[in-house]
């Protein structure tokens, strides 16, 4: 049976089973010591993730909703609660890699007890009976995406601490990471002046910090076309941007003088060649494909010293709507085969555009709540309202990101100087 003839809860159950594999899909080159390591406070263990997940859906569906469940350990919810306050306390997100115990077989068993109720919740009348309910579903699904995303992260910058620098994946299995491809000679796109609509509308999930829509008024802008190389960022490194403070905020200024930063997070100069560690080991660096693991002070430095800028989040949005035919990013999350997505490749007479799927672009806009904006009530409402402060905006999904996950009005937000993610840059013209 297509999944388009299935009913609604046939379709969020085959949906929720593969979501579930899938996670624990991207934890299996790990060894057990690996799912335990919290090399720093925003990454989390691995093993963390497949707890949160689960209890997710066990807090958010399953103890309200679901008729005799049997909760699978009372102090499971202070393990794994993240930032919910209105559901008590949690262990500190600082001390998540002091977690030894319990073990990761006690994990894969809780994450078996809740899929085994969730589709046994699935498969009965449940939500014909209860659709209002059904956004709350499509929610855990989408959460559970988010943490696959964030799993690829933290498992690459995990074992990048090692000194041995461990390939999460073997070299001749599936590049894993944003690709070069054949940028066209129509460098520029323009997008005209005007009234545009920004915000989620009509059907299909969507986070509440993507409502409402509304209409902004923007100036004819240019934009480019492809995301900045790691050739073009180079450049910049060998002009002396890491030490010139004429091109950096003065946060980002300090920044790199107290972190001693001299490129890109991941990067590594030997012998006058430039590495820099892949999720397939230490590889010569790769000048065709986008930079990525940047933190927002390096983007606008970088723009700074190119003579341009960066895009607001209004703009770039009004750039998706125009461009979200071109060619657009697969991912390797979709699939249990780890199919790699598509080079971007571009006719050199079409303007196409490098829009989807390879990094985040740091835009030049802070995280603020859109007119009309209102948190939900009960705990669901702490998903993202409450971190509308110092922090900006990136929009465009990654390499990392699964392909069903991104949308053009995706709204992702980071404070400035991040860099572990799939972070990279698009330039507009001052």
């Amino acid at each position: 049976m297509s999944t388009s003839s299935q009913s609604p809860s046939a379709t969020l159950l085959a949906r929720f089973q593969s979501f579930r594999t899938q996670t624990e899909s991207l934890c299996a080159p790990l060894t057990p010591e690996d799912t335990v390591m919290q090399p720093m406070v925003d990454v989390s263990p691995p093993k963390w993730h497949l707890g949160h997940t689960t209890w997710f859906f066990e807090t958010f569906i399953l103890k309200p909703h679901a008729r005799n469940y049997q909760e699978f350990h009372p102090q499971y919810a202070f393990l794994f609660n993240s930032y919910y306050n209105t559901l008590g306390s949690r262990v500190n997100r600082a001390e998540r890699g002091t977690l030894s115990r319990p073990p990761m077989a006690d994990i894969l068993a809780y994450r078996a007890h809740v899929n085994h109720a969730m589709e046994t919740l699935l498969q009965s009348d449940f939500l014909s009976q209860n659709p209002n309910q059904a956004p709350l579903f499509e929610l855990g699904l989408q959460h559970e995406q988010q943490h696959q995303e964030l799993l690829v992260t933290d498992i690459k910058y995990i074992l990048s601490c090692n000194p041995l620098l461990h390939a999460y994946l073997p070299e001749d299995s599936t590049v894993f990471g944003p690709k070069s491809g054949k940028q066209p000679k129509n460098e520029w796109v323009t997008v005209s002046a005007g009234m545009y609509q920004i915000g989620h509308q009509g059907e299909g999930f969507c986070f509440d910090n993507e409502l409402n829509p509304h209409q902004v008024y923007l100036a004819e802008f240019k934009a480019r076309a492809w995301l900045v190389t790691n050739q073009e960022y180079l450049r910049f490194i060998e002009d002396g941007g890491y030490q010139n403070f004429v091109y950096w905020l003065g946060e980002g200024w300090d920044l790199v003088q107290q972190q001693q930063w001299q490129a890109p997070l991941y990067w590594l100069q030997q012998e006058n060649e430039w590495y820099y560690y892949t999720l397939h080991g230490l590889q010569k660096l790769d000048l065709e494909a986008p930079v990525t693991h940047i933190s927002f002070y390096e983007a606008l430095a970088y723009a700074n010293w190119s003579g341009n800028r960066l895009l607001t989040e209004f703009e770039w949005e009004a750039l998706a709507q125009k461009h979200a035919g071109s060619p657009a990013a697969g991912n390797f999350l979709e699939s249990q085969s780890l199919q790699p997505k598509p080079a971007f490749q571009a006719d050199e007479n079409v303007a196409a555009v490098q829009l989807l799927g390879d990094a985040w672009e740091w835009t030049y806009s802070a995280y603020l709540p859109y007119p009309g904006f209102e948190t939900a009530p009960g705990a669901i409402g702490e998903y993202n309202g409450k971190f509308m402060i110092n922090q900006m905006v990136l929009r465009g999904g990654s390499c990392a990101t699964p392909q069903s996950h991104i949308r053009t009005t995706y709204r992702n937000f980071f404070h400035a100087d991040k860099r572990w993610q799939f972070t990279g840059i698009r330039l507009a013209q001052k």
